[in-house]
């Protein structure tokens, strides 16, 4: 089960524990592959998850 959704749920916020923690669990990826992604392509969602996806 996914933690609570953040508030704004098209970016994804590094600078919160709860959010990265919601992002890794959505996402099925570490810390680091998010946040190296988030680097790669910017904090939208949709890039993140189809970087994640390649």
């Amino acid at each position: 089960m996914l933690p609570s959704p953040p508030a704004d749920v098209l970016r994804v916020n590094l600078a919160s524990t709860m959010e990265v923690n919601y992002w890794c669990q959505a996402l099925n990826c570490t810390e680091t592959r998010l946040r190296n992604a988030v680097l790669a392509v910017g904090l939208l969602a949709a890039d993140v998850r189809a970087y994640l996806q390649r």
